[in-house]
């Protein structure tokens, strides 16, 4: 019989992909915490004979509970005010020296990516995941979702059909990533409508969450011009105490925007490796709380155009 310190260790052993899944399903972190607390008590709470794998068992009961969030809170996001966003999730470049999977880590985590998936339902997204981000065999997708095999790879197909047909074509490489991070920082401390406005493609959108707790458009902004325009302009009052600095979150670059001191928003961009195609500001501040400013690194001041 396994000793509750044992069953601790080999919790322990599948806790970040738990938390992965937990946050791709529901795109937030805390949210993704909580429910592989739940699953960690269901763990200890589950006799030994119905465990035949603990892997697929704990990967099982998370999904589940987070197929019940989703359902759960449908009608708090459809009360939430303004756009919805993810929350950012601080994380350090990927261990890894294939740069072709460091590109396959960071597209599934990506903003953009979090965003299509919210267009799937429940099952759909849980199923999609478990097989083409966590490469789960059909058998355990169908343990989880209390289905055949052959439905779930019916809904899997679907999921994919819908994924594939809005995801860019394009993969971008974290140089070229960097690269434009870098230059929309500098358009935006230098205040240089004209350059800002060559990053972006003339169909580029700009998507800010407030949450109804921060000053946000209430709708996505659309048009690089107009992007360009709307970002200079909500940040001009406050341009003397303005810093940009450069962030890690979802396995790709973006930026923090800090004002006296206290951040105010995660950004974080869309791009096909030439023009910016989508911003992505989150602004709501319960969803900045795991965002330490301490960890962020500071950046030198650049020379600033006369008013």
């Amino acid at each position: 019989m396994m000793s509750t310190a044992d069953r601790a260790r080999e919790f322990e052993a599948h806790r970040s992909r738990l938390i992965g899944l937990g946050y791709r399903m529901l795109g937030t972190v805390a949210e993704a915490e909580d429910l592989v607390q739940e699953t960690y008590v269901r763990w200890h709470r589950a006799a030994r004979e119905e465990i035949r794998e603990p892997g697929a068992w704990l990967s099982t009961t998370m999904t589940r509970l987070c197929i019940d969030a989703l359902r759960a809170r449908k009608t708090r996001r459809e009360e939430y005010v303004g756009p919805w966003l993810p929350e950012p999730w601080r994380t350090r470049e990927p261990d890894v020296d294939d740069a072709t999977r460091q590109l396959e880590l960071a597209d599934d985590l990506s903003v953009a990516f979090l965003l299509l998936l919210e267009r799937l339902g429940p099952e759909e997204r849980a199923a999609f995941l478990l097989h083409d981000v966590f490469e789960s065999e059909y058998a355990e997708i169908a343990a989880a979702l209390d289905k055949s095999e052959e439905a779930c790879r019916q809904i899997v197909s679907r999921a994919r059909r819908r994924v594939r047909d809005e995801r860019p074509r394009v993969c971008v490489s974290r140089a070229e990533r960097e690269r434009l991070v870098d230059a929309f920082v500098c358009a935006v401390e230098l205040r240089d409508r004209a350059a800002l406005v060559a990053l972006f493609a003339n169909e580029a959108t700009l998507t800010s969450d407030g949450g109804g707790k921060a000053k946000a458009a209430h709708k996505v902004v659309r048009g690089g011009a107009n992007v360009a325009r709307f970002l200079l302009g909500v940040l001009r009052r406050a341009a003397a105490q303005l810093e940009l600095r450069r962030i890690t979150v979802n396995r790709e670059p973006g930026v923090a925007l800090v004002i006296a001191g206290r951040l105010i928003s995660v950004v974080s961009l869309l791009t096909d490796g030439t023009r910016i195609l989508g911003v992505y500001s989150v602004l709501n501040p319960d969803k900045l709380r795991r965002v330490s400013l301490a960890a962020l690194p500071q950046v030198a001041a650049r020379a600033r155009p006369r008013e």
